[in-house]
């Protein structure tokens, strides 16, 4: 049972509390975010997302810059509570469409009846959306999305001056579009977080695939869906019988495991690959699944470093895009630890180069390379003439890197999974929903060793 709920901004400030117990003092948030901010023990840079002070349990969360917050007395299990922050996140963001600081204020009555029937005197409920919306009767306050900056999920599906339609990310499953008419659409986004290890020679070391296919309906009456994925999926060992029917060949796509959601009728999964389901209400994993399998990585790490002297040295960070030239990835982001004697780091990039930022964190001596987009195919290097405080006496190598990747590459997954068609059952002739089919793939763990 939890003692405690809150959100906290950025700065602090408290835009949420609900004390369901009243054995924690009302003083907890206060004590939680000067604790996460002043975060120092063990040399980490981040609080951990559970942590214990004076006796009480704090487990926390991140989204969209705010912080979910719970507090206990109790022995909880960390995995469920952080489970349930995420949730009730979900449940806040599909009630109110966008979920940010403006709107969480903007509709507090509304977020506190949702909160009073999700967690009752600490005990869970449900956070299941579609039921909620019979015990729900606030109507949300929406917020004007045409002026949000395009952070987010939203803006995985960025494709230079291109968007994809984004409105699942703002749209109240409850409110209608102006004028009282309700937009027929799907969504279906299938998630791909990468986890990839490089030796020092380029070589892949492990290699690994979460994935989730995300559903957020906005369809009315609940008609049934069925949606296809690739005929030669294979779920199991490669090569071998899968646990839910067929074989797995030679190119085909092979998932080490899965599940699904709840809805999802696997009678002819066996035969086509098709999974039927009537979508609930808001956003939920139709599928999650997991690939160990080696495949192509979209990025290439080479790191050079050489001494140039007893207190300099030089290092080439060169990265190259492995997938098709007509995609574009944003939000790159390049860190090396340095040398923890290193003192100054002067930067130099390619002539002409645009959208290409450096940095030197000189308080965890840490080199920065963010690059706001780079197309497929396309190579890119930095060098970086680092200084040293005192001589090196060992090998420079050892004590510098691995060089880490983050990243977003919208319409692009490696593992290949497809929806090959998303089929709704018809009510009339002129029923035609729109349906978007998006891809996104982001950087779990992606680490070069030097």
């Amino acid at each position: 049972m939890i003692s405690q709920f809150f959100v906290l901004s950025q700065r602090g400030d408290s835009i949420v509390f609900r004390d369901y117990r009243g054995d924690v003092p009302k003083g907890s948030a206060e004590i939680f975010f000067r604790k996460v901010k002043f975060w120092k023990e063990d040399g980490g840079e981040e609080a951990p997302p559970v942590f214990n002070v004076d006796g009480v349990n704090y487990f926390h969360v991140k989204v969209v810059g705010l912080l979910f917050v719970a507090t206990s007395r109790t022995n909880l299990s960390p995995s469920l509570v952080l489970e349930l922050l995420q949730r009730i996140a979900r449940v806040i963001k599909d009630y109110l469409g966008v979920l940010n600081e403006d709107s969480l204020r903007k509709n507090f009555v509304l977020v506190y009846e949702l909160l009073d029937e999700v967690v009752d005197f600490g005990y869970v409920q449900t956070t299941s959306t579609e039921i909620l919306k019979s015990y729900i009767f606030n109507e949300p306050i929406m917020i004007d999305a045409g002026r949000l900056p395009p952070l987010g999920p939203a803006a995985m599906f960025m494709q230079g001056s291109k968007r994809m339609p984004g409105t699942a990310i703002t749209k109240s499953v409850v409110a209608n579009e102006p004028g009282g008419r309700k937009r027929e659409e799907i969504f279906v986004d299938i998630i791909e977080k990468i986890s990839i290890t490089f030796s020092s020679s380029g070589y892949i070391l492990t290699s690994e695939i979460d994935g989730t296919i995300q559903m957020k309906s906005y369809l009315t009456g609940n008609p049934e869906i069925k949606l296809a994925l690739n005929e030669d999926l294979g779920i199991g060992r490669a090569g071998g019988r899968s646990d839910y029917g067929g074989s797995a060949g030679s190119g085909a796509v092979v998932l080490d495991d899965c599940n699904f959601h709840e809805s999802v009728q696997l009678d002819s999964f066996d035969v086509d690959r098709t999974l039927t389901l009537v979508p609930p209400d808001g956003e939920f994993p139709v599928m999650n699944y997991r690939i160990t399998q080696e495949f192509k990585p979209p990025f290439r790490i080479n790191t050079l470093i050489e001494e140039a002297g007893s207190l300099k040295a030089e290092v080439i960070l060169k990265i190259r895009a492995e997938f098709p030239s007509d995609i574009t990835a944003n939000t790159i982001l390049v860190q090396m630890p340095l040398p923890t004697y290193t003192s100054r780091v002067s930067f130099e990039l390619e002539p002409g180069t645009v959208g290409q930022t450096t940095d030197f964190k000189e308080s965890n001596k840490r080199l920065e390379w963010s690059l706001k987009k780079v197309v497929g195919g396309s190579d890119h290097t930095l060098r970086a003439k680092l200084t040293f405080s005192q001589e090196s006496h060992g090998n420079i190598t050892k004590e510098a890197g691995p060089v880490s990747m983050t990243f977003t590459i919208p319409m692009y997954n490696p593992s290949r999974l497809q929806v090959k068609y998303l089929q709704i059952a018809k009510k009339s002739k002129t029923y035609n929903p729109y349906r978007w089919v998006r891809y996104v793939t982001q950087a779990n763990s992606y680490v070069a060793r030097i």
